[in-house]
């Protein structure tokens, strides 16, 4: 009995022609449905984990997709990114290039600037002491005119003929000395003729 059961449980393919003719028909059949519904439930099972797998196959397969959508997106996305990076970098360049021509525009005009200060202050340094000539000439004119009046005035008063002959002289010394009249300028000889001759 010992032996039988243990030809039952060995399977029919792995079982020699021998252990085959020791078992009874009953034994057989029994083994085959056996075996044959463990192999259907097989089948069966093995069927199941296929379906599985190949559901699992086709979320892969649209993941994939998926993934492909986004990468060519992505890749779109690059191009257009390196593209404007490529027209930052040039705008940048042309920045810097005439951020540079300005600096050396304002360092030419900041010379330029300082080198015509330096002019127009020396020639306003000229112009004032010009300025301080011209006041200072002008002070002695109007000093020597005052002293010329006087002269005119005391000889006129001195003199026993009146003061008709000298009113002339000292008018032209007057007008002279206060710079308005444009009839030659103060000592000439004429001028100085007419105011100091007492006797003409």
């Amino acid at each position: 009995m010992g032996s039988e059961g243990e030809i039952l449980n060995r399977e029919l393919s792995k079982m020699s022609d021998e252990d085959l003719l020791a078992c009874s028909k009953e034994e057989l059949v029994n083994r085959l449905r056996k075996e044959e519904s463990e192999k259907i439930a097989a089948l069966i099972q093995r069927g199941r984990l296929i379906k599985e797998v190949n559901k699992q196959l086709q979320g892969h397969l649209l993941e994939i997709r998926e993934l492909k959508v986004i990468n060519q997106r992505l890749q779109e996305e690059n191009v257009e990114l390196r593209d404007l990076c490529c027209f930052l970098d040039d705008d940048r360049l042309k920045v810097k290039k005439l951020a540079r021509e300005w600096q050396l525009f304002g360092h030419h005009a900041a010379k330029v600037m300082r080198e015509d200060l330096g002019g127009y202050l020396k020639k306003l340094a000229d112009l004032e002491r010009m300025q301080d000539g011209l006041v200072k000439e002008n002070l002695d004119l109007k000093e020597l005119c005052l002293v010329l009046e006087e002269e005119c005035v005391s000889r006129s008063d001195s003199s026993p003929g009146g003061s008709t002959e000298l009113t002339l002289p000292c008018m032209v010394a007057r007008d002279l000395g206060d710079g308005s009249s444009s009839t030659g300028s103060v000592g000439s000889p004429d001028q100085l003729h007419l105011v100091c001759s007492p006797d003409d």
